[in-house]
């Protein structure tokens, strides 16, 4: 396997990604950063900047996280209440 890393055009910008990384996922990542990047792009009609543009990408993606993590927790606190009610009926 090569050491070397594997680079990517995003948006303009040749990034370079580890010989680990899941070359696949990164495609998928890729490509939703420029469809998420041209669907805002048209949405202000090529008014606003890349910088201010990207800005608002980097907002979706973290609100987007935030959300997960709140489902991610909710799901996690509804398992702890199944196993203490497992952990109940066991010990009766």
């Amino acid at each position: 396997m090569s050491q070397e890393n594997t680079r990517f055009p995003v948006l303009g910008v040749d990034i370079a990604f580890r010989p680990s990384a899941d070359m696949e996922r990164v495609r998928r990542a890729v490509s939703l950063v420029e469809e998420r990047f041209t669907d805002q792009k048209q949405r202000s009609r090529g008014v606003q900047s890349k910088d201010v543009l990207l800005t608002y990408m980097a907002l979706g993606l973290a609100d987007d996280l935030l959300q997960s993590k709140i489902k991610l927790d909710a799901a996690r606190e509804r398992m702890a209440a199944m196993l203490s009610k497992i952990e109940k009926s066991i010990g009766q």
